[in-house]
């Protein structure tokens, strides 16, 4: 939920931005593509990741990896059409189901993995760092999401009127 959760602030940051600046708002984009990509293929590059883990680690990391190039392709396109197409959006919401199901693998194969802390910490204190932003960032739409589905039930609520 952690790349869905930036692609959804990427597209709403965009649209405070007038239509012909739009395009410099992908140099923001480029820097949080690089703030989530770099640390995960520094990490895969460091020797003491391919040690043995009894956890699948890297499988998992490799897909966090692959996820994270599809969330900023997601969020280019987002910034720069407007309006963004249903079926576009259907897409998106489908990756924040994959995103969803990664990161609750990432929470499972992290707790079960304590033994990895040992033999592959980078691997390890990463996976621990994305399932500590998965949940993170899951919380913040389960909030969100049910103040803001509450909220437009209380106010869709017809009114009460005195029968009397």
């Amino acid at each position: 939920m952690f790349l869905y959760l930036l692609i959804f602030m990427a597209y709403h940051s965009s649209r405070w931005l007038p239509r012909s600046q739009r395009l410099k708002f992908q140099i923001v984009n480029a820097v949080f593509t690089a703030l989530v990509l770099v640390p995960q293929f520094y990490v895969m590059g460091r020797p003491k990741s391919s040690r043995y883990c009894r956890q699948p680690l890297l499988n998992n990391l490799t897909a966090s990896i692959a996820l994270s190039f599809i969330a900023s392709g997601f969020a280019v396109i987002f910034t720069l059409i407007d309006p963004v197409p249903q079926s576009l959006w259907a897409s998106y919401h489908v990756f924040g189901l994959l995103t969803c199901g990664q990161g609750l693998c990432t929470a499972i194969l992290t707790l079960t993995a304590a033994a990895c802390a040992k033999t592959t910490p980078e691997l390890y204190y990463m996976s621990l760092a994305l399932t500590i932003a998965s949940i993170f960032s899951t919380g913040k739409f389960v909030i969100r999401f049910f103040m803001v589905r509450g909220g437009r039930w209380l106010t869709n609520r017809p009114p009460v009127t005195d029968q009397s």
